[in-house]
Formats: structure tokens, sequence, C-alpha cells
């Protein structure tokens, strides 16, 4: 099974493991608005013909294995999605509803790495990233 895909005149499998952190690293991201940050994130990464193949939203960072066509640069991409999701934050968690620019959600900067043929174990890492997390905070109390 492959998942190359193709535009008009090319044929591609680009995909890249994204982690990026809200600012401040507040563990900002709860129950509610993670539940609606992953149709938000699902519904921009489709606006650039971009698609989240696997995605876990932490207390305090999101991880997301996306698949970005040629055409698109990943910074293009992660740049759209953290701008434009910041602003619906802003206006359906923040109390604004006119358009406004400048309020940051989001820090700056993110980390990308290029899965290649490890999807598997990325979308594998993704899913219990939650759980191991959990796990080394246990681990910490007994320090």
């Amino acid at each position: 099974m492959s998942d190359r895909q193709s535009l008009s005149h090319s044929a591609w499998e680009c995909k890249y493991h994204i982690v990026w952190i809200p600012k401040y690293r507040k563990k900002t991201i709860y129950v509610e608005l993670r539940k609606y940050l992953g149709d938000v994130f699902r519904d921009l990464a489709r606006q650039k013909e971009s698609a989240i193949l696997e995605g876990h939203l932490m207390s305090d960072h999101v991880h997301m294995l996306i698949s970005i066509p040629p055409k698109y640069s990943v910074a293009q991409v992660v740049g759209f999605i953290k701008g434009k999701s910041a602003i619906s934050i802003a206006r359906n968690y923040g109390g604004r509803k006119k358009n406004f620019t400048g309020q940051n959600f989001w820090a700056r900067g993110y980390y990308v790495s290029t899965v290649g043929k490890d999807a598997l174990a990325v979308r594998e890492y993704i899913r219990k990233q939650e759980y191991e997390d959990r796990r080394i905070e246990q681990l910490r109390l007994f320090d």
C-alpha cells in the first residue's frame, strides 16, 4: 500500500512530524479546547491541500504527522495553521469577536522532522505521547 499522492505533473510522498508549544509553555490546551482545535487544524490543513495523518494535543504542546504537497513549504503550512488557529482561539475563547492581529497564542518556532519510511513508528509515538508523559511525571515523584 503506497501513500504516494499526485498533482497534475508530479507524484509525491512528503510527511513531516511537527511539534509546537503554546506561548510560555502554559498548560492551556485543556479538554474543551483540545476537541475544538482538532477540527480547526484539519480544516486549516485542507485549505493548504495538506492532510493531518495523526495528531495529539497535549496540555502544553501539539504533535502532528502531516502530509504536505511539495508546492508548499513546511514553514508556509505550519505558519498558516498556527496563525489562523490563534485567531480562531481568540475569537471563540478569548472574547474577541472582531478581526485582529498581534495576539499570539502559540510560541514562535516549531520542531519538524521528515518521516520517510518510518511513518508507522511516528504514528505510534504520537499516539503514546500522553501515556509516556504521565509515566515520566510519575517517575519524577520518586526523585
